[in-house]
């Protein structure tokens, strides 16, 4: 039996739950079975560096940041040449036109052997078509069991369909330093700073915080399209100076180590990896109860949750978790717990490598 490639089409390789996911199956792939190749539509970003590291193939079709503008032409040229066994498109665009373009080599050559579409996020099914374009996948991989359902709905048979959860090195993430209720009142959201995380519901949510706590603390960690019009919302806010956005960055560790509390405002999601990664370092959280958050988190007993959009129930979440110590460090013990328990690397890439096999018939 032959080494299969597996090629994964990605937007872009910029700091993201997606992004980060995707390059941890390839990097975790049996090497001796899988030979993992990155195929963006743009030029280097973020995690090129860090896949390059890893020995894994890096391709653009791009040359800056953006997304080249005939990037649907020339990815017919691209996985052409990759000669990939298996394309595994990746995130909206990829997933429409990774789709398309892989089915038409696949009747024209024989090549690639299987197209493995991926849903991840609220909003993918819609964006991506799902209605007309799962028929062009030989399966499908949805990271929350909402997804799964809502593929179901659509008519996608249960033997093209798997749930696979994400997975959190949880050598990697563990608490550091003090427990949640000894540090200062910082809550951290790291998240792309763009309309699905909804980051103007958890900055209203703080302005009422910060009105009865005024040593609390918001920091906002990520990049994205939004990003001019969440500074123009900090600075027009009356709790400016408890608010503070920084850039995207490698390792959000440090960030999660000062927290108190991990917040994240979401309208769709579908199972966040950052939320995981927070609670295998041991912290409570206040998220929405959208997609797949609350099969992550049970509330009141390793979190609390509000509906998307509602300012007041995320501040009072918010604030009551700010009030009660031993409930902030009692949340995250669970939180690690249930992440050790559930959300192991292994189990992901395990999952992943049986779907590549049998789709190719190895």
């Amino acid at each position: 039996m032959g080494k299969l490639r597996i090629v994964f089409v990605m937007e872009d390789l910029c700091y993201g739950g997606t992004q980060r996911q995707t390059l941890q199956l390839a990097q975790r792939l049996n090497r001796a079975r899988y030979t993992p190749v990155l195929l963006t539509l743009t030029g280097r970003t973020d995690l090129d560096d860090e896949a390059e590291a890893c020995g894994i193939e890096v391709h653009h079709m791009g040359q800056g940041r953006e997304v080249d503008t005939v990037f649907f032409l020339r990815l017919l040229h691209s996985l052409k040449a990759l000669d990939p066994d298996v394309v595994v498109p990746c995130t909206a665009m990829p997933n429409i036109w990774g789709r398309i373009w892989g089915r038409w080599l696949h009747k024209m050559l024989g090549r690639p052997k299987a197209v493995v579409g991926t849903v991840r996020g609220g909003g993918a099914p819609v964006r991506q078509h799902e209605k007309w374009l799962w028929k062009l996948c030989d399966h499908l991989i949805c990271n929350s069991p909402e997804l799964e359902t809502t593929m179901r709905e659509l008519g996608v048979p249960a033997e093209k369909l798997s749930y696979i959860a994400n997975g959190v090195d949880t050598e990697r993430f563990a608490p550091q330093g003090a427990a949640p209720s000894k540090r200062a009142p910082l809550i951290v959201c790291v998240a792309r700073l763009c309309e699905d995380k909804d980051h103007e519901t958890l900055i209203t949510a703080f302005e009422k915080v910060f009105a009865e706590n005024n040593r609390a603390r918001l920091r906002l960690v990520g990049d994205g399209p939004w990003r001019e019009r969440i500074q123009s919302r900090i600075a027009a806010s009356n709790a400016q100076y408890g608010l503070e956005l920084l850039p995207g960055c490698a390792d959000v560790r440090p960030h999660l180590a000062e927290a108190q509390i991990f917040a994240l405002s979401s309208v769709r999601e579908g199972q966040p990896n950052v939320l995981l990664e927070a609670m295998a370092c041991g912290l409570p959280v206040c998220a929405t109860r959208v997609g797949g958050i609350p099969g992550i988190v049970t509330d009141g007993e390793n979190g609390l949750l509000s509906e998307a959009g509602d300012a007041d129930a995320l501040a009072q979440n918010l604030l009551t978790l700010l009030a009660e110590p031993a409930r902030l460090d009692a949340m995250g013990n669970n939180n690690r717990e249930k992440v050790v328990a559930d959300y192991s690397f292994a189990t992901m890439v395990s999952a992943h490598e049986a779907i590549f096999a049998r789709v190719c018939d190895q």
